[in-house]
């Protein structure tokens, strides 16, 4: 077995060579802040940008790690290297992933040629964590053809997933009451695949006709909207699975496959990508600006507000006005 380098560039090289012990100490770095993942990112940056990145949501229940498990293993068929990054709950103790998702797909922990690595939230809302995206990264620098982002259970408006991925999986499930009421909002309007789970439950077909109306009711939208109908020529399917039996997972892969065929024949799988880096690019830039802000500021301005001698916009102004004056001073 390969020895896993502490050297930075040693490191890299291993990432890049597939090393899974390399790229899980990488992730592990970048989950817990430490700058030497931010290195390791600096590097092996610019040989990412080719794999797939699949996200698959939905709410608590609708079985999204039983799910990912047949998908990996139809994936697995297929002859692709698939990497997974399940979004479990953290611990109110470690703050580490609970390891559920885990759990579920065991049988995949043998196969060299799939990387499963659990990461906890950590507080973080929108059913993903703060490190997903870089570990997405090191699992796309290790050519991995498929990587797989499977999110807590969300609700309504907790969509990150969709600004991650380049195919996003809405997973629905009878037996909810208002079954659309779980996922709809910004989940219905901006998946791309869905996918009624449980799909040999009572409830079924109700379930089905009102994912179908939802469907049909943002397909007229989109036609009512030129921008929108240029932008998007994709109509999203509406497919059934029982993934303890393994039952829909070729159809699922394949229209995953088509998704991403569509993507890259429009340009669309290109432009994803530049703009989750841009996305990233912002909140990192964001939080390294007010970390600045908030270490060179005055306690005074804090209780002039808690006296309300001065509004909190203002105050904010008034902040950033002097950090401003700093830098270019």
């Amino acid at each position: 077995m390969t020895a896993i380098a502490d050297n930075i560039n040693d490191l890299s090289r291993q990432i890049l060579a597939g090393n899974i012990g390399a790229g899980a100490r990488a992730i592990r770095w970048l989950d817990d802040g430490d700058p030497r993942g931010a290195d390791v990112l600096s590097l092996i940056f610019p040989h990412t940008g080719r794999a797939h990145l699949i996200g698959i949501t939905g709410p608590p229940g609708a079985g999204k790690s039983s799910l990912t498990n047949t998908l990996i293993t139809e994936q697995r068929r297929r002859g692709r290297r698939v990497g997974v990054i399940a979004i479990d709950p953290s611990s109110p103790f470690t703050g580490g992933a609970i390891l559920g998702d885990r759990v579920r797909m065991a049988q995949h922990t043998v196969d060299p040629d799939v990387f499963i690595r659990s990461i906890g939230t950590r507080g973080q809302a929108g059913g993903l964590s703060r490190s997903s995206h870089d570990a997405c990264l090191v699992l796309d620098a290790m050519n991995y053809d498929v990587i797989f982002v499977e999110t807590v259970g969300v609700g309504q408006d907790e969509i990150d997933v969709v600004a991650l991925a380049h195919t996003t999986l809405i997973i629905g499930v009878p037996g909810l009451g208002d079954e659309v009421q779980a996922v709809k909002a910004g989940l219905m309007e901006a998946g791309d695949i869905f996918v009624i789970n449980k799909a040999d439950r009572d409830g079924y077909d109700d379930t089905y006709r009102q994912f179908e109306l939802m469907l049909h009711l943002r397909a007229e939208s989109v036609s009512r909207n030129e921008i929108d109908k240029k932008a998007s020529a994709w109509s999203p399917p509406l497919l059934r699975a029982v993934a303890r039996r393994a039952e829909g997972t070729v159809e699922i892969v394949d229209a995953t496959d088509a998704h991403r065929e569509y993507l890259q024949n429009s340009g669309h799988f290109v432009k994803r990508s530049s703009h989750r880096e841009r996305e990233q690019f912002i909140c990192l830039l964001r939080e390294a600006v007010v970390d600045e802000i908030m270490e060179g500021m005055d306690e005074v301005i804090l209780n002039r507000i808690l006296r309300r001698e001065i509004d909190p916009y203002t105050a904010a102004s008034h902040e950033l006005a002097r950090w401003k004056g700093n830098t270019t001073s």
